[in-house]
């Protein structure tokens, strides 16, 4: 059986310089993934023709937006690109741009032009959980985010906060930190 080997990680969005190239359906499905789970990402986007909609998303959220085709210009000093435009070949450009950059590119319905996926992500106040089916299924991942913000706690986060005050009072190295953090947590895990 195939495995998901894929490495998670949570970036600090606002650190990072993102650019979504195109101005259509797929583009304002991302940038909203994008903000709902980062409203502080840094953002720019580029297309020769933005719908509406995008365009009021985009203003909501500081997005920066440029009128215009795609050329590699756009690239210089990007961290990530999202490539959206519904024409293959443009798309299969700017994940060629990005290869030459060394920068992480995610070429929208298409795994094998993509660095990385945008999974389905639960957020509860400091909880975050993200979901991956390694770019196979994007509707499990929906079910899978639905079925996880049913069942993790509404208050999670107050718990999270607790045990954050709780972990600045042990004393004692790391490891009996870990192993006392270990004890007291064990409980939430038998309640499951």
């Amino acid at each position: 059986m195939e495995q998901n080997t894929l490495y998670p990680i949570f970036l600090k969005t606002s650190q990072l310089d993102i650019l979504i190239v195109g101005g259509g359906n797929v583009a304002e499905e991302k940038l909203h993934f994008l903000t709902k789970s980062s409203p502080d990402a840094k953002v720019t986007m580029v297309a020769p023709v933005f719908r509406e909609s995008t365009k009021a998303l985009a203003c909501e959220f500081q997005v920066k937006m440029i009128v215009d085709h795609y050329n590699a210009n756009y690239l210089y000093g990007r961290h990530m690109v999202i490539a959206t435009t519904d024409k293959p070949e443009v798309n299969l450009q700017v994940y060629q741009d990005c290869r030459k950059l060394n920068t992480l590119v995610n070429v929208a319905d298409n795994p094998p032009l993509c660095d990385f996926y945008m999974g389905g992500i639960v957020t509860k106040g400091h909880v975050k959980v993200a979901i991956s089916t390694n770019g196979k299924s994007p509707t499990t991942a929906k079910r899978l985010r639905q079925f996880f913000e049913e069942v993790l706690p509404k208050d999670i986060s107050k718990m999270v906060e607790n045990l954050n005050v709780y972990r600045k009072t042990i004393k004692g190295d790391f490891e009996e930190k870990v192993d006392k953090m270990n004890e007291i947590t064990q409980k939430l895990v038998e309640k499951i």
